[in-house]
């Protein structure tokens, strides 16, 4: 009996659940550079999965259903690429070109405030800050160049490429078609003694990564395909770019429309020499922009009740690429919404804890007390009497 209870003591728990979760993040950093058509499978397959229980609950075959509903991802996902690569690589390289005449002019207009760059660092004269600026820009965009064509030659990169093209595909389809038995199998793994509060976290869980992952991804996409068309339409160079950019961004809330409608309006204010008029119509796009989002796609797409601060998705996804690039990244969002779900669970349990509540003072008071009331009620009883 007293080993049943050093067993299920929460001291055991917590040493038990920080021991696995240690184990599971070590396995993951030791495997980080093979794991990311393993993890992208697994994204596709979480978010696809609705769509496969939905026709597997009006009779069609489950295999049969993920076949077919990863096969028409996969197809409208290479069509979106076929048709936006070249006009980004256009729009990219035109950019690159314009990039060192936008810092001939951002020198003109900033020149006047140059005499307090100036002091700061050591007295360099105009010309040579001009042309330090020009020279980095010049050299940022021919890195940027030369990163891009390694990209391309790289053997790894190619190796890489086809790793995920073939297998991303296969996982995919495995983890649809075998949804019910993997849940099935990690709720029979579950502790009989805590089945009930795991159950309830892994819902918490899903709830947050699902309304989160899939609602904000769908917004993303309508506000990238929204921006790049009506900041095209409008007139703006590299609008196209600039706007499926700031849809990409905004898997972080308010930080790619923020970003956009800041580079948008300084390309605007270059591109037409200062045309208030037209600066005001490309910040309006991002200003209604804000405003349908806010009002109409979160609230319908993601939901108010999600609880994932933007300051915190935007560290997760920091940490996440500098541990473990890409994959981080990928798992970023996901472990963020975890973690938040089981610091709300510990920080509930703190609160009905005895430490946090002080019981054991009040035990004290209480007892300090009675004497006293006991004294009073004899009084009362002498009295009577």
């Amino acid at each position: 009996m007293a080993a049943r209870k050093k067993l299920t003591s929460p001291w055991v728990h917590l040493a038990f659940w920080v021991g696995v979760s240690v184990l599971f993040f070590l396995c993951v950093f030791a495997l980080k550079a093979m794991l990311l058509p393993f993890v992208l499978g697994i994204a596709v397959a979480y978010l696809l999965n609705p769509v496969v229980n939905s026709l597997g609950n009006v009779g069609f075959n489950r295999s049969a259903a993920s076949m077919m509903i990863l096969g028409g991802f996969l197809i409208l996902i290479l069509a979106f690429l076929g048709i936006l690569t070249p006009i980004l690589m256009k729009e990219f390289k035109a950019f690159s070109q314009d990039l060192p005449d936008y810092i001939d002019a951002f020198w003109k207009l900033a020149a006047p405030y140059t005499s307090m760059i100036e002091q700061y660092i050591g007295g360099a004269n105009e010309q040579s800050l001009h042309e330090v600026l020009k020279n980095n820009s010049a050299s940022a965009t021919q890195a940027m160049k030369v990163v891009f064509d390694y990209m391309a030659s790289s053997g790894q990169a190619v190796i890489d490429f086809i790793s995920v093209a073939l297998l991303m595909p296969v996982v995919a389809y495995f983890m649809m078609a075998e949804w019910p038995r993997i849940t099935k199998w990690v709720h029979d793994l579950m502790p009989r003694h805590s089945e009930e509060a795991i159950t309830d976290l892994l819902r918490q869980i899903d709830l947050k990564i699902s309304s989160f992952v899939r609602g904000q991804i769908s917004v993303a996409v309508i506000l990238g395909i929204a921006y790049a068309i009506c900041l095209s339409l409008a007139g703006l160079k590299y609008g196209f770019l600039i706007g499926l950019m700031s849809g990409v961004l905004s898997i972080i809330p308010m930080v790619g429309s923020a970003l956009g409608l800041v580079v948008s309006i300084c390309v605007a204010w270059f591109q037409s020499g200062g045309d208030l008029t037209f600066v005001l119509v490309i910040g309006g796009i991002f200003v209604t922009g804000q405003v349908i989002e806010g009002n109409f796609l979160t609230p319908k797409l993601v939901g108010d009740s999600v609880g994932l601060h933007p300051l915190w998705v935007f560290f997760a996804l920091m940490a996440g690429g500098s541990l473990l690039g890409i994959v981080g990244m990928l798992v970023a969002v996901p472990v963020a919404a975890t973690i938040g779900v089981l610091l709300s669970f510990a920080i509930h349990k703190y609160k009905n804890s005895a430490y946090y509540l002080d019981e054991s003072q009040n035990k004290k008071e209480t007892k300090t007390r009675k004497p006293k009331a006991v004294k009073k009620a004899a009084k009362k009883q002498d009295a009577k009497s």
